[in-house]
């Protein structure tokens, strides 16, 4: 399994902008974002392929949160926007080097990923 390791967790406002990072230390092929709310089940947040493709998104982020992934810098981000008070939960990022992710069932699975961070805190205040 690879390394990860989640950054950018912040306190914000809500409405604001924040980006998550992940960096991980060795080559695979799918990622994925999971976040736990306060008292929540950890649920998938969004997921892509190696080099960004096939992005896929939970439906309460559509159209706020963009998951890209530069290969040549081992680096997964999210981009949040319009965040709101739901939002706030521990962030965690997810790899495989499985194919997961390119499966509408098994994507937002959380045992198709062997490999995962500590989490990152966001905190979204209205």
């Amino acid at each position: 399994s690879v390394h990860l390791e989640e950054s950018g967790g912040d306190s914000v406002q809500a409405g604001d902008s924040l980006t998550l990072s992940c960096r991980h230390n060795d080559y695979t092929n799918c990622f994925a974002w999971f976040r736990q709310g306060p008292g929540k089940q950890r649920e998938w947040v969004a997921s892509v392929y190696r080099g960004g493709s096939r992005p896929e998104y939970a439906d309460a982020v559509k159209g706020r949160f963009t998951i890209s992934h530069d290969n040549s810098k081992y680096l997964l981000t999210l981009q949040m926007n319009d965040l709101k008070p739901e939002d706030t939960a521990t962030y965690y990022c997810a790899a495989d080097s499985g194919y997961g992710c390119m499966s509408s069932d098994a994507r937002a699975r959380e045992r198709e990923y062997t490999s995962w961070g500590r989490g990152t805190q966001v905190t979204v205040s209205s």
